[in-house]
Formats: C-alpha cells, structure tokens, sequence
C-alpha cells in the first residue's frame, strides 16, 4: 500500500489550533482532521517523505492528533495527513482491513483483534504506541465548597449510591477543617458509551478494589446517580445540579470553569496539574520489555506514589511493526517522531499530558524501530 494511495476516510477538515475540548470515544463529535500540502520542509529527528497518511479512531484522542497535524505540516508540509475520529472499534476494524495506515484505540487490542492485526500487517505484529494521555476530572457543584479532597474509596462509595451526604464522615475525614454542607449528592454520570467511563471504572478497580464492586467497561456501573449525554452534557448537568459530582476530561471542566477535586492515593491529596499527572504518566509501567509498548493501567491507577495524580485516559496509536510498504513507514515514522516532539507543545491547552521526556525517550525507541 503506497503512502501516495488515497484511501477512504470520512469527512475531513483542516486541523485547527482552536481546538480545546478533549472528547472521549463517545463522546462530543468534531470534524475530523486533516493537514494540507504545501511547501517541503525540514524536521530535526523526522525525515519529510510525501503523500497522504491516513489514520481512524479513537475520538478521545481527537483534538490531540488536530494540533500534532498542525505541528507536524510546519515541519513537514509535502504529506497530507488525515485522522477520521469514528472511535476506536471502527478504526481498529479499518486498519485490520488495510483501510488505514494506523488506528487510534482507547484500549489495547484484544486477542481477536491481535489476530487480524498481524494479518494486516504481513505476518508481523501490530504495536501500541502510547501517544495521548487525557486527565479526568471529578467537577463538582458543592456550594461554599472551593477545595474538596476525596479517595477511591469515597469515589467509588459515591457512584454506587453508598455515600449520600457531602458531610459524610469519610468525607469529612478527608477535608479536615472544611465545612461541608448536610447536602444530598447527586453523581452524575455518562449515560452513552464512553472509554472515559471505562477508564474511570478501571481506575476505581484498581484503586478501590473492596469498595467498588461494579467492574469497568464503556457503559456505566455504578447504579447511582443521574446520566447524561457526551460530556458537554455532563458538564451541563454539574453546573445545573447543586451536589453534583461527575468525571469528565479535564479540557471540558477547565472550559467551563467547573472546580475538581484533589486525590489522596494515601500519600496526601494531590491536585490535578499537568506536573501531577505528569509525574503518573512517567512513573508507567509497561507489560513487556519490547518495542510493544502495552501500558499496566492497574499498576498507575492503583499507585500511591506522593504528588502523582492517576485518574487518566490513555490511547494509544496502532502501527505495524513491519508490513509497510516503503514510503508508509516513512510516513508513519515521520508524524509519530514529530508527534512525541513539537506535537506536545500546545496538549497542555488542550486539556491533554504532555509527555514526560523519560517516557518520550522509549516511546521513540519504538517508533524508530518500525520497518
């Protein structure tokens, strides 16, 4: 397959630097993104090869891909690149089907899919690049409530309708000398499919393994609460709902001025900046030691590592490892090393982690390995 082929794609749009929103699969839908071509030129650590590179999936990743193809045509103007954010089971489907060059997936690829994804790619395997980490916010509407500290355990007690109260002792015991109000709590929660919900309850899983007994998955749990739609609709029903509690990306909740709470993992609460979430991102482990860089999310969400914020969202970027043709890999290569590099420049706008240099340094080690 040349990278010159013009393969199919849905609707594409020039990627725009005024994009701040992260939206979960699932979630809020916008154009897809597109880069156009123009003059050649040069890029430290990427080699600027020409033609189309075509890339579907996960739509949590989205805005971070529009400002990586945003960077990546400063450096490398002659490839046209093109993302269609149909979510990670469509484009995991369409790059099994050789309809993609690379596919964007809030998760890992299951047995099945490791199967076709090796077929697709010549007989050799398909590899996870870890490339866009989305923070999760707890935005919360608590009148006179201007810092509020919880844990899994009280997290996942709220979501399952077990705490109630907003002065409920174990709440309380959090937020020693706040006063909170005697304030009905109201979760609100995804109500349509979403890997931000599962995320979250991955991360309950792991970090509350006694007190949440729901399990994980795109479709909410926790039996508790009230639904809404994407998570503009959850932002809408936190700012509209006194008590209210709910997840969403940080990107919708710092749009919409919504305060969100602190997480004590039982090193002390820790507030959710881009050093905090930083720091989890970099102390991640991966499964294997090879250039497959499957992430153990068990291991960074039930971590207690002190300042380390782990209530995330991570996708990764599906590639084979060799099965390219020429001028394919050398695309694929060229927008991923620009992706680790000048990419992550403007993320922290969007809502997104940048990337922590230890973790970029082996993330590149793969990348460079792709034949």
């Amino acid at each position: 397959m040349s990278v010159n082929r013009l393969l199919r794609v849905g609707s594409v749009a020039v990627a725009s630097l005024g994009v701040l929103a992260l939206s979960a699969c699932g979630s809020d839908p916008t154009p897809s993104g597109s880069s156009s071509p123009g003059s050649s030129t040069s890029s430290a650590g990427a080699d600027c090869p020409q033609g189309t590179l075509n890339a579907e999936g996960s739509s949590a990743q989205k805005n971070a891909i529009d400002e990586v193809i945003s960077k990546y045509n400063e450096k490398c103007a002659d490839v046209t690149v093109n993302y269609n954010p149909t979510g990670s089971g469509a484009g995991i489907k369409q790059f099994n089907a050789a309809q993609v060059d690379f596919a964007g997936s809030d998760s890992a690829l299951k047995d099945d899919q490791i199967a076709a994804a090796a077929k697709r790619c010549g007989g050799n395997p398909a590899w996870h690049v870890p490339l866009v980490f989305g923070p999760i916010a707890l935005a919360y509407n608590i009148e006179g409530a201007d810092k509020l500290v919880l844990n899994g355990d009280t997290i996942a007690k709220i979501f399952q309708g077990q705490i109630t109260k907003w002065n409920d002792p174990a709440i309380a015991a959090l937020n020693a000398g706040a006063t909170l109000p005697d304030t009905a709590i109201t979760p609100i929660f995804r109500s349509d499919s979403s890997g931000t919900t599962d995320n979250f309850q991955k991360y309950l899983s792991a970090a509350a393994p006694a007190a949440w007994t729901q399990g994980a998955g795109s479709e909410f749990q926790g039996g508790a609460g009230e639904g809404a739609q994407k998570s503009a609709g959850v932002v809408q029903a936190i700012q509209a709902t006194p008590g209210s509690i709910g997840y969403v990306e940080k990107g919708f909740a710092q749009q919409a001025g919504l305060p969100y709470a602190q997480i004590d993992s039982g090193a002390g609460a820790v507030e959710l900046t881009d050093e905090t979430t930083g720091k989890a991102v970099d102390t991640a482990k991966f499964k294997g030691e090879g250039n497959d860089l499957i992430l153990d999310l068990d291991a960074l969400y039930a971590s207690k590592e002190a300042g380390s914020y782990p209530l995330m969202l991570a996708t990764y970027e599906i590639v084979c490892s060799k099965g390219y043709d020429a001028d394919t890999a050398a695309a694929v290569k060229s927008f991923l090393t620009v992706a680790a590099n000048e990419g992550q420049a403007n993320l922290s706008a969007a809502g997104y982690v940048p990337l922590p240099d230890a973790f970029k340094e082996r993330l590149l080690k793969s990348v460079d390995a792709i034949a």
